[in-house]
């Protein structure tokens, strides 16, 4: 079950150094979390979910869309691995290193069990309050995603048509919720 550890003033420093395990530690403000290797359904949503994201972002010119692991450092105390994220372009090409990736143009999570109490509360909040313009909440069993964004102080419940419209001079990108989820549960 992924919960935060105890032991307070965790830094990024600090989880780099921690052994490859299996589990995936991040630190968000100081507090450690800790979560198993996600399931199976949870990996076929961040992979659905790239199929859509990926050529949207490369083809507009945007930045780069990835999946974890990674090591998104927004200070010395917060290090994150969203489960996909988008990351803008730096010095008008795609980051070739972590160490240049300081902000995000999206950020998703995709809920399980271990990791719903911190992707909802620790996590988003950072998020927000880095200013990261998206963070998208996937609910696999309610069949919604919640769209958070940095002045939000409730998400957007979106069922339908989910739309990401990061800069005006594109169009933007639509993903159709029902579609997207009867090809994650394979229905």
């Amino acid at each position: 079950m992924g919960m935060p550890q105890a032991t307070e003033g965790w830094t990024a420093e600090m989880v780099r150094a921690l052994p490859d395990d299996g589990n995936r530690y991040e630190v968000v403000d100081g507090e450690l979390l800790v979560t198993p290797a996600p399931r199976l359904r949870h990996q076929e949503a961040v992979t659905e979910l790239m199929f859509a994201v990926r050529p949207y972002v490369h083809g507009h010119g945007l930045g780069c869309a990835l999946a974890s692991p990674a090591d998104i450092e927004f200070d010395p105390r917060t290090l994150v691995q969203p489960d996909l994220f988008v990351a803008p372009l730096v010095a008008g090409r795609r980051p070739r290193e972590w160490s240049e990736i300081k902000q995000l143009l999206l950020a998703v999570e995709v809920l399980s069990p271990s990791t719903a109490r911190a992707d909802r509360t620790v996590k988003r909040r950072r998020y927000q309050r880095h200013a990261v313009p998206q963070y998208w909440l996937v609910d696999l069993d309610a069949r919604l995603v919640e769209r958070w964004r940095a002045e939000d102080d409730r998400p957007e419940i979106v069922t339908d048509m989910l739309l990401w419209h990061p800069d005006p001079n594109v169009p933007s990108l639509e993903i159709e919720l029902p579609r997207f989820f009867a090809a994650v549960l394979d229905e």
